[in-house]
């Protein structure tokens, strides 16, 4: 099984050097590269082709979301999971739209963040629920749409998307339907192709993109 290339962009030594030793001791990751600035990550991270990216937000001259931003545009197949204290709506919102693919706060566990990590290379879209629901709830109650222009949801893939817009997990939405989370996952699967998107951020994206009452 080929190993999942990992680089990491953050300016605290000590976590850095954390997140570092993290990757090292799990099975199946490797570090490939660590910056502590923006800059550096967007000059280093072409050469070393890392499939996903430990980002922070707050960094020296250049942000995080900045950095994200720049690093897609150069490396679009690259993953990025933001890593921060910051949970503020509008940071989240910025990181998603940037390209981020996930968001964790910096007192996830390392259990959690290796986790969000195989949900990303899965082509999940990790993030906590507490920051989802901090998201959906800094909107008045929009009403997008977002039925599909073909094949239309089913009754269970309606409710599934009803608990993702309002940010819960897979597993929280397993339990509330009081099904396996492999059914919830063919649920989104399905949601995600009828929908035309590739991921929980892109629906949480339209879904907070649409004007109130749309």
């Amino acid at each position: 099984m080929q190993e999942i290339r990992i680089g990491i962009v953050e300016d605290n030594r000590g976590l850095r050097e954390t997140l570092e030793q993290m990757v090292a001791d799990a099975p199946g990751l490797t570090c490939v590269c660590s910056f502590s600035t923006a800059e550096d990550a967007i000059r280093g991270v072409p050469k070393f082709s890392p499939d996903l990216m430990l980002m922070d937000i707050h960094l020296p001259f250049r942000s995080g979301i900045e950095c994200t931003r720049r690093l897609k545009d150069l490396c679009p197949k690259l993953q990025v999971l933001i890593l921060t204290v910051y949970e503020d709506s509008e940071s989240i919102f910025e990181a998603l739209k940037a390209g981020a693919s996930g968001y964790l706060l910096k007192r996830s566990t390392p259990t959690e963040i290796l986790a969000a990590i195989a949900d990303v290379i899965e082509g999940g879209a990790p993030m906590s629920s507490q920051i989802a629901r901090q998201v959906v709830g800094s909107f008045q109650k929009p009403s997008p749409t977002l039925e599909p222009e073909g094949e239309p949801l089913s009754e269970r893939e309606t409710e599934v998307l009803g608990y993702l817009t309002k940010g819960y997990s897979s597993k929280e939405i397993a339990e509330k339907m009081s099904v396996s989370i492999n059914t919830v996952k063919t649920h989104l699967k399905h949601i995600y192709q009828k929908l035309h998107v590739r991921s929980r951020s892109e629906i949480l994206l339209r879904f907070l993109s649409a004007p109130p009452g749309s």
